[in-house]
């Protein structure tokens, strides 16, 4: 049986595909107070700016490509059962043949309804007011927006928990909920931490290893620490 292998990644991941971060002083939210195009109270006082901010992101994604590290991640598939639990909204692990992937902030290249969050479309084209669902109400980004909940946090905490190897790409780990998935770590299970300036403590973690590397090249560092 093959071992669990949880990956959680964040923006890092994705930055080297040439889509810029949400949180770096270049990112996404120049421009923006957060709470106008990323929170429910954004898109009730205005949302045509708040579908227009996502729209732009939606085209950006449909011009860039997986980056080797996406892949690389995909073949580790060939020797491990891997999950990836990621905070980004792009579509890049899929693309590059990953199979196992929760989303735990949404899906840019997803739409949902305003009145029934059940109801769930794929989506590419710009969403523009007067878009509708089946029930004849607007709809919205697939995305979890501040102050809203996580819905998939239970299940990428239970994975988490079953992790035989935990490795962690391109985030902090500092923003929470997210943060908080490698308290559900087994003891002493091996964790691998790749990020160009890690801040992390090595002596906060049993089995710690930290690569300090952008996630293309720390990923091929990974694949010689794990195959």
């Amino acid at each position: 049986m093959k071992k669990r292998l949880v990956v959680l990644t964040g923006a890092g991941i994705s930055a080297e595909s040439g889509l810029k971060t949400f949180r770096d002083s270049d990112g996404l939210w120049e421009g923006h107070d957060i709470y106008e195009v990323a929170s429910p109270e954004g898109f009730r006082a205005n949302p045509a700016l708040v579908l227009d901010f996502y729209n732009q992101r939606r085209r950006q994604l449909l011009e860039v490509s997986p980056n080797k590290a996406h892949y690389n991640l995909a073949a580790l598939e060939t020797i491990f059962k891997v999950d990836i639990i990621t905070q980004n909204v792009d579509d890049l692990h899929e693309r590059a043949g990953s199979s196992n992937i929760i989303h735990l902030h949404g899906e840019l290249l997803k739409v949902r309804s305003t009145k029934n969050e059940n109801l769930v479309y794929p989506w590419q084209k710009d969403i523009v007011l007067g878009d509708t669902c089946q029930q004849n109400a607007q709809l919205r980004p697939h995305i979890v927006w501040f102050g809203e909940d996580v819905p998939l946090l239970e299940k990428a905490a239970e994975i988490t928990l079953q992790a035989d190897v935990l490795v962690i790409i391109g985030t902090s780990m500092q923003v929470y909920p997210a943060a908080s998935l490698i308290n559900y770590t087994q003891p002493n299970i091996p964790i691998y931490f790749i990020d160009p300036k890690p801040a992390v403590n090595k002596n906060d973690f049993n089995n710690l290893t930290i690569i300090e590397d952008v996630a293309s090249s720390g990923t091929d560092k990974l694949l010689d620490f794990l195959l």
